[in-house]
């Protein structure tokens, strides 16, 4: 068996993975690479899966869900590479190790390993969050659980031998475990925390969604805000978030479609702002059939007229 190196590679500055589209779109997606020579050269061998996330916490940016997959009789031979928990390597080496994953030039992972993602996306995680009551709100759990379980579809679908599925999750194991049970019947499936610190597919799948999120983040930021200033990691506690979050809301939109309107976060932002209060024509009362009462109750009269300057808004 080959030696680790104790060497860091050195990945490419501009780097950019299949897995992010430029521009940036604020829909939700999914990207699947092609199945690994070496997966296709032996379809009756059994395969196994991991399942990591990236930025769930986070009120910037997407929720990234990752899964890397390999002949099971190759899974251990990820270890010299030096995979692990992601949030454990350097920025350089998740960049690195994804890209000799991407590398189509006879590198060992881009023939042995598949991956694929899905970016749920700010805009869609705030969309299903702040659903009106009265269609029952789409929580992240669910968004989150939803996303695997298509993912690992979409491998099956792809007519992969998949025998074992990992899966790191920061709730409950056992009810997790058991609902993908029941839709996966025929496969053995483990969920489990800090899986992605256990099991080197795990490991590897963490990469995916730490890399792919913290690049198309970057991008996004280019495309958007340019050099004006950091807005530091997307999480509430990071001083360099908070700062650009409470000094760029506009008092009508908010934000723009990067951020989370449904972190408490961003509405405490919008109180600290004064930013407009909207209510939505779902959230009225119905007093009669097909009636929402008087219109005024939208209106707070004891507020001064406040001008918005919103022309950014048609750039």
């Amino acid at each position: 068996m080959a030696k680790a190196k104790s060497k860091e590679a050195i990945h490419d500055p501009n780097f950019v993975p299949p897995s992010v589209t430029i521009p940036i779109s604020p829909i939700t997606a999914s990207y699947y690479t092609p199945i690994p020579s070496k997966i296709q050269a032996s379809p009756e061998e059994p395969v196994i899966l991991g399942v990591d996330e990236a930025g769930r916490g986070p009120v910037l940016g997407p929720m990234v869900y990752g899964i890397a997959y390999c002949l099971k009789e190759y899974s251990n031979e990820l270890k010299k590479f030096g995979f692990a928990d992601s949030k454990t390597l350097t920025d350089s080496k998740r960049r690195s190790l994804l890209q000799e994953m991407c590398n189509e030039e006879g590198h060992e992972l881009f023939e042995h390993v598949g991956w694929a993602e899905t970016s749920l996306t700010a805009r869609d995680i705030s969309s299903g969050m702040l659903k009106p009551k009265k269609y029952g709100n789409y929580n992240l759990n669910e968004q989150a659980h939803d996303a695997t379980i298509d993912l690992i579809k979409g491998v099956l679908e792809r007519g992969v031998n998949l025998k074992e599925v990992y899966v790191d999750t920061v709730g409950p194991p056992a009810t997790y475990q058991k609902k993908l049970e029941g839709i996966f019947p025929g496969i053995k499936i483990t969920v489990a925390k800090k899986a992605d610190a256990t099991y080197p597919i795990v490991s590897t799948a963490s990469v995916v969604a730490k890399v792919t999120r913290d690049i198309s983040l970057e991008k996004s930021k280019e495309a958007d805000h340019g050099d004006e200033g950091g807005w530091g990691s997307g999480y509430p506690s990071d001083p360099n978030t908070s700062k650009w979050l409470n000094g760029n809301v506009d008092p009508l939109f908010g934000w723009d479609l990067n951020i989370r309107f449904s972190w408490q976060t961003t509405k405490d932002s919008l109180t600290r702002a004064k930013a407009l209060n909207l209510v939505w024509e779902d959230d009225l009362p119905v007093l009669v059939e097909k009636s929402y009462g008087n219109v005024e109750s939208m209106l707070d009269s004891s507020k001064k007229e406040q001008k918005l300057d919103c022309s950014w808004f048609a750039k």
